[in-house]
C-alpha cells in the first residue's frame, strides 16, 4: 500500500509534515497557475507533477474534475464538457499522473449537515441527519431520477473510457456521499457495493474501477473486509479512503480513525491478503484542540494521528504476511524432507 495525503497543489506546511512522517505519495486536486491557463490543461499538470516531484514526493493521484454537472444532469452542454474531460485525461497520462478519483454526484459533492458535531475529547467532526433534508427544497435541476443518472453515466462512460486506456489512466470512481436518495430531489444511485460493480460494469475495461471510500460504504452497511475482498479479487480498487463513521445512512457522523464500526485491523490485513499496491489516505479527520475548524475534515492535528494509526496497522498487516510466508516455506520444506 502507498500511504498519501490529500495535499494542497502547492507546498505548505503538511508537505514537509508529510516527509518527515515517511509519507511519500500525494493526492491533489487541481492547481489553477496562470490566467490564460485552465488547471486540467497539460502545463499545470506538469508543473504541479514536477513541484511535488522536487519535494520528493511523488503525485499518485488528481481528487478533481473539470466542470462536470452537464454531464451529469445529461444537460445541453455535456458534450462540451465531455470533450474537455477527455483531454484532461490525455494531459494527465502525458504528466505522468495515473489515477483519477472523480464521482457522479450531481448538483452538489459530499454533503452534511453539520461539521462541529462533539465526538471524542470534544473534537469536532461532521455529521449528517436526513431528518433535517426530508423538507428542504428541490435544487434548480428540479427532480432528478435514478434512471437519468444511470443513463448519463453509461453515455459519459462510454466517452471516456476509451481514452482513459489509451492514456493509460486509472478512473477510480467515488461512491455517492451520503448513500442515501433522493437529496433535496437529486438522486444518488452510487450508494452502495453492488450499484459500484453495476457503474464499473457498464463499460468493462482494466482501467474502469473505483475508489473504495470505507467511510461512505460502512455508512451504506457494507461489512468492509468483504468488500475490499470483492473489488480488490477483480483489480478494480485503484485509490482508497482510510476513515471510519459511526451510524446510518439516515443519521451518522465521522469519527477517529480508532473510534468508528469499522475493524480497522482486519481491513488492513484483507488490504495486504488481496495485495493491494495502491495508494491510500486518511480522510475527513476530526479538527482537534486548538485548531480553527476553518477547513472540517481536513485540519492538520487528525491527519497527524491519521497516518501514525495507518503506519501502525501497515506495520502489523506486514509483519503478519512475512509470518505467513515464512510459515509456509517452513511448512513446504518439511514436508519437502519427508518425502525424501
Amino acid at each position: 500500500m502507498q500511504l498519501a495525503e490529500f495535499f494542497s497543489p502547492r507546498p505548505d506546511r503538511l508537505w514537509q509534515l508529510a516527509k518527515q512522517m515517511d509519507v511519500n505519495h500525494a493526492v491533489s486536486g487541481l492547481a489553477w497557475d496562470e490566467k490564460n491557463e485552465k488547471p486540467w490543461d497539460l502545463m499545470p499538470l506538469i508543473r504541479m507533477k514536477q513541484r511535488f516531484a522536487d519535494s520528493g514526493i511523488d503525485l499518485a493521484v488528481i481528487e478533481s474534475m473539470p466542470p462536470s454537472n452537464e454531464i451529469k444532469l445529461g444537460t445541453a452542454g455535456r458534450d462540451a464538457e465531455i470533450e474537455i474531460f477527455q483531454q484532461f485525461l490525455v494531459n494527465m497520462g502525458r504528466a505522468g499522473i495515473p489515477v483519477l478519483c472523480y464521482n457522479f454526484m450531481a448538483q452538489f459533492n459530499w454533503f452534511r449537515t453539520s461539521t462541529t458535531t462533539r465526538t471524542r475529547g470534544g473534537a469536532l467532526v461532521s455529521s449528517y441527519d436526513h431528518s433535517l433534508m426530508r423538507d428542504a427544497p428541490l435544487t434548480e435541476a428540479g427532480e432528478v431520477s435514478e434512471q437519468q443518472l444511470w443513463e448519463n453515466l453509461h453515455y459519459f462512460m462510454e466517452q471516456i473510457v476509451p481514452v482513459a486506456e489509451e492514456a493509460k489512466v486509472k478512473l477510480a470512481l467515488h461512491p455517492d456521499d451520503p448513500p442515501i436518495t433522493p437529496i433535496r430531489g437529486v438522486s444518488r444511485i452510487l450508494r452502495n457495493a453492488d450499484a459500484l460493480q453495476r457503474a464499473i460494469d457498464l463499460v468493462p475495461s482494466a482501467y474502469n474501477g473505483i475508489t473504495l471510500c470505507q467511510g461512505t460504504l460502512a455508512t451504506a452497511g457494507e461489512h468492509i473486509p468483504s468488500v475490499i475482498r470483492h473489488f480488490g479479487g477483480q483489480d478494480k480498487m485503484f485509490f482508497v479512503h482510510f476513515r471510519d463513521v459511526r451510524g446510518t445512512p439516515e443519521k451518522f457522523e465521522e469519527t477517529f480513525h480508532d473510534d468508528g464500526i469499522t475493524d480497522m485491523l482486519e481491513a488492513m490485513y484483507t488490504y495486504y491478503d488481496v495485495g493491494f499496491t495502491g495508494p491510500a489516505r486518511p480522510d475527513h479527520v476530526p479538527t482537534m484542540e486548538g485548531e480553527t475548524n476553518d477547513n472540517p475534515g481536513y485540519e492538520l492535528f487528525g491527519r497527524l494521528f491519521g497516518v501514525g494509526y495507518i503506519k501502525g496497522l501497515m506495520e502489523a498487516a506486514a509483519r503478519r504476511q512475512a509470518e505467513r510466508a515464512q510459515t509456509s516455506a517452513s511448512t513446504a520444506a518439511v514436508e519437502k524432507i519427508a518425502v525424501e
